[in-house]
């Protein structure tokens, strides 16, 4: 599979990111943009990530561009530096919630996300070999990281105290996400805060099965009111209830829509198309009006922005909101922390909310984008006859039983899939009718 993935680049380190592509991401962007244009970069935890940030930045000083050198931070702490320090192009060298030996680079050139055909304009660049050497560039260290914590600290009102316990899972939000809620006020316990490359405590993706039960059993053990997971480089957070219980991404989308309504109510609420029906049930029930977008980062923060949504909420732990144009894990966990000060243990929360038989998010490897969409058109001719079906993204098919969806995944080889029915025996049936027509999918079901 390529490297180069709708929203970022990203790929294994060593075969299929490589140093080289580094220096060509640098040279690229010395040749797009004017001499002497500030860029900031920046990187996470990962092993192979001073050496890319190294060869990006050696590039970018060569092409005549004045770089700021972030150093290691969590992916929100380098957005805020945006705003902080006046710079909108950057580079942040991550592979989020990918396994370990991943990395790879977040391109952001303006105050809207890359889009698609930037992103291929971008490819065209680094493949061409494109170089622009111009004086006048240069490399200076810049820290941003305790005014992204003053900053996010300051956003939530005080509140009544709880007890919160963060799991870092060994990624680079274990410190700030620590600083800032003890800054709110709240008591703060710590689980993997340690940065370590090889993420030994739980790995860098918080939404894989079983990677929340350390949280769950601290906050049962700690007699805690919130667990908080967040994810490699700190933009995805996951949530537990006083009582260990994870919640579901719908769920937690749900719940902060809610709240967003509280402060905002009429609003348009933007949802990732994978969530459950209960997060548009619920944002029409707080008097809000559902906006259903693409999966993926730069399609739900660009429909935030244009449609000026308080929120939007992405099934892959994404948390969106208005007053930073932008998403960010710890301002998510800030915000559910304040709710269950004002409102009460989580579960009750959750326990008002609708529910419906869904099926986990499955993940499906395919060989080549060649035979991803080969399945893709497969579904949609079988499923046509039965279901309403949209190509927006992948094949959706709905009907009143029930939903299905099969998509592309924008970062790693994968076809994804997420299934829902009204009943068990609806969820079933939309399963086995999406098998009929793909029979790789039954061994994940």
């Amino acid at each position: 599979m390529s490297i180069y993935k709708a929203c970022d680049i990203r790929g294994r380190f060593g075969t299929e990111i490589m140093p080289e592509h580094a220096s060509a991401l640098g040279h690229a962007l010395a040749v797009i943009l004017p001499q002497g244009s500030a860029v900031l970069v920046g990187g996470d935890g990962r092993r192979s990530t001073p050496e890319l940030q190294a060869g990006l930045m050696t590039a970018m000083a060569q092409g005549g561009l004045r770089v700021l050198d972030l150093g290691t931070l969590p992916t929100p702490a380098f957005y805020f530096a945006r705003g902080r320090l006046g710079v909108m192009p950057g580079v942040m060298v991550t592979a989020s919630h990918n396994p370990p030996d991943d990395n790879g680079f977040k391109v952001v050139l303006g105050e809207m996300p890359l889009t698609e055909a930037g992103m291929g304009l971008l490819r065209q660049a680094m493949e061409s070999g494109a170089t622009n050497a111009r004086p006048g560039g240069s490399v200076t260290a810049a820290e941003v990281i305790s005014g992204y914590v003053e900053a996010r600290a300051a956003m939530e009102p005080p509140c009544r105290p709880i007890r919160v316990v963060v799991d870092a899972g060994n990624g680079v939000m274990g410190a700030p996400a620590v600083a800032a809620l003890r800054a709110i006020g709240h008591r703060v316990d710590a689980l993997f805060p340690e940065v370590d490359a090889d993420f030994p405590g739980r790995g860098p993706n918080p939404g894989m099965p079983g990677a929340l039960e350390p949280l769950s059993r601290a906050v049962i053990t700690d007699g805690a009111d919130l667990g908080i997971a967040f994810d490699g480089d700190g933009d995805r957070a996951a949530f537990v209830d006083e009582r260990g219980t994870p919640l579901t991404p719908d769920q937690t989308v749900a719940i902060l829509a809610a709240d967003a309504l509280t402060a905002h109510p009429g609003a348009l609420i933007v949802y990732d198309q994978k969530c459950s029906r209960l997060v548009p049930d619920e944002i029409r029930r707080c008097g809000g009006e559902p906006i259903a977008q693409r999966s993926g980062y730069a399609f739900i923060r660009t429909a935030l922005i244009k449609l000026q949504a308080p929120y939007a909420g992405e099934l892959s732990g994404h948390h969106f909101f208005r007053e930073i144009q932008g998403d960010d894990g710890l301002l998510a966990g800030a915000r559910m922390a304040r709710l269950v000060a004002a409102n009460g243990p989580l579960s009750a929360m959750v326990a008002h909310l609708p529910t419906y038989a869904t099926g986990p998010e499955l993940r499906v490897p395919v060989a080549s984008a060649g035979d991803a969409q080969e399945v893709l058109d497969r579904l949609a001719e079988h499923l046509a006859a039965d279901y309403r079906v949209s190509r927006a993204d992948g094949v959706r098919a709905e009907a009143e039983h029930g939903w299905g969806l099969v998509r592309m995944s924008v970062t790693e080889p994968m076809l994804t899939a997420r299934f829902e029915g009204h009943t068990r025996d609806d969820l079933h049936r939309v399963q086995a009718d999406f098998a009929e027509a793909w029979t790789g999918l039954r061994s994940y079901l």
